[in-house]
């Protein structure tokens, strides 16, 4: 797949603008159709394909629900990122030897 496609949704992307969700889509025509930039022949084609893949995305966004997100979030999307738990402290680090040089 293609992996400059990034991930758009919450919490993955907090804010997902319509320039996201466009570049994700002439991403996927663009891999798709093997043209990175299309002939003046494909170029309407091309250029529908883009818009259709961003409408059906926005559609998909806009339909997803986010586990955790509270009652009367619109959508849902813009949600905060969770965070990871901080690691526990490595045993070595904190070993038994005195102070420094010694």
């Amino acid at each position: 797949m293609c992996r400059s496609i990034k991930t758009l949704r919450p919490p993955m992307a907090p804010e997902v603008t319509d320039e996201d969700v466009r570049a994700a889509a002439l991403q996927y025509v663009r891999k798709v159709s093997g043209f990175r930039s299309p002939s003046a022949r494909n170029r309407d084609a091309f250029e529908q394909a883009v818009e259709a893949v961003a409408e059906a995305t926005r559609r998909l966004l806009d339909g997803l629900e986010v586990r955790g997100a509270g009652p009367g979030d619109p959508g849902t999307r813009g949600a905060a990122p969770r965070r990871r738990p901080a690691p526990a402290p490595d045993p070595r680090a904190t070993g038994s030897r005195g102070g420094a040089g010694g």
